[in-house]
Order: C-alpha cells, then sequence, then structure tokens
C-alpha cells in the first residue's frame, strides 16, 4: 500500500464513523466507542514499535511515579505515519463537539480549524512536548485515576486505541472512567476496549445541565488491574505537553 492510499484509509475510515451517535454519547456520558480505526496488523505493527527506541522522547515506568503499575513511552514529534494521519483526520471531526462543549460551559472555543495551527498555540505558550503514547501493561498492572492536562493549552477530548484483542490477548485491563456528579456521589464506568476500536473520552470535565443551567462535572480515566496476559493501546492527545 502506498502512503497516499494509506492516508486516504485511514481518513476514510474516520469519516465513516457515525458522528452524530458518537456526539450524543459524549453528552450523555463522556465517553464513546468508535467503530474499527485499525486492522489487526496495523495494531500487531503499532505495538511492535514499542522496543524501537528512536519513536520516543521518554519512557514513563507508572510505579515509580506512584500513577499505578504497567509503562508508557511519549512518542516524538516525528510520528509514524499512521499514528499522525490518525490524530490529523480526528482532529477535525472533533473540533465541532469541543467547541459546542465550550459555548455551554462559557469557555471560549477558540480552537483554529487545522490541528497544526492549534499545536503552534500550544508551542507559543511552552507546551512544546510531544503526547502520543504507547502504554503498556501485564499481569497485575493497572492505572491509577487520573486526567491529562500538560498546561493551560487544553483539547478537551482525546482518544485512546485498543492495540490487543480482550478476552484473548489478556484478561482484565477494563478502561475506566469516573465521574464527579454536583452534589452527588462520584459514578462510574468500565468498558473493554476492542482491537482497533477508538474510546473518545473527555480529557477534563464534561457539560452536564442542571436546574441553573450548564455546569462542568470533573471526570478522570484510569484502567483497572490485567489479570493475564499483555495489554497495549495509542493515547491520541491534542494538546502538547
Amino acid at each position: 500500500m502506498t502512503a497516499a492510499v494509506a492516508k486516504s484509509v485511514w481518513a476514510a475510515r474516520v469519516a465513516q464513523q457515525e458522528w452524530a451517535t458518537l456526539a450524543g454519547e459524549l453528552d450523555d456520558y463522556g465517553h464513546a466507542l468508535t467503530g474499527p480505526l485499525l486492522t489487526p496488523g496495523e495494531c500487531r505493527t503499532l505495538a511492535g514499535l514499542y522496543d524501537a527506541d528512536e519513536h520516543f522522547r521518554s519512557t514513563v515506568e507508572m510505579a515509580r511515579h506512584r500513577f499505578g503499575s504497567g509503562e508508557y513511552r511519549y512518542f516524538t514529534h516525528d510520528l509514524p505515519e499512521l499514528v499522525a494521519e490518525l490524530r490529523a483526520a480526528l482532529y477535525p471531526a472533533l473540533l465541532p463537539i469541543a467547541r459546542d462543549w465550550a459555548a455551554r460551559l462559557g469557555r471560549p472555543g477558540t480552537w483554529p480549524d487545522r490541528l497544526e495551527d492549534w499545536i503552534a498555540q500550544c508551542h507559543r505558550a511552552g507546551q512544546t512536548k510531544g503526547s502520543q503514547i504507547l502504554l503498556r501493561y501485564g499481569p497485575g498492572d493497572w492505572n491509577a485515576l487520573h486526567r491529562d492536562l500538560f498546561g493551560d493549552m487544553v483539547f478537551p477530548l482525546q482518544v485512546v486505541i485498543g492495540l490487543d484483542a480482550p478476552g484473548s490477548d489478556y484478561t482484565g485491563g477494563e478502561f475506566l472512567m469516573v465521574e464527579q456528579r454536583p452534589r452527588a456521589q462520584s459514578r462510574g464506568a468500565a468498558m473493554v476496549l476492542p482491537q482497533g476500536h477508538g474510546l473518545i473520552f473527555t480529557t477534563r470535565d464534561r457539560p452536564v445541565r442542571g436546574a441553573r443551567g450548564w455546569s462542568a462535572a470533573p471526570m478522570r480515566h484510569g484502567v483497572s488491574l490485567v489479570r493475564s496476559g499483555r495489554r497495549r493501546t495509542l493515547g491520541l492527545v491534542f494538546h502538547d505537553a
């Protein structure tokens, strides 16, 4: 497959998603599962990059920082073509949802139409480090509840893509989200991430309608204990660190 064909294939997969349905699920829950974005072969190829040091700027051992247990690596800005093309295709699809959420919450939804222009704004604000990651978990590993905020420049949605098949490549390892509800106890959700599918979720919070209008419900995400096998994912974040 030529580079030009590959680009059109990845962009087409993003375009073929049911974006109206996904937007509704994001409104209701703060997360939404896409259809397939990567083939099993593409998942294996991407997961196989993990040990190729030239693709990454740093490695984080979660236990060392008390983030959980497991490991992830930040890509350099020289992203693999598959990662760069998926990110570039997803940004304009997510942008209307991001702007709509900002309007409901009375926040400036001034993200530019082009991803490269937005990343340039991040760099001018001092957020210059690439934030795309590959994550790897083995038996007994997990990820503590957190939010991927690296500074004042924030895009409110991000995407994680499963690179292994749940139930056969690994067990456990559900994706977790916890929503802090206004004047109520928190609400949790656990999702199984199919191989090649993407889970879109809120980076920070989601708009919730109440008796006095819209308010922001903070949300955090993590990964439950992996019981067996190996679980690897691609994390696509739309602001730099």
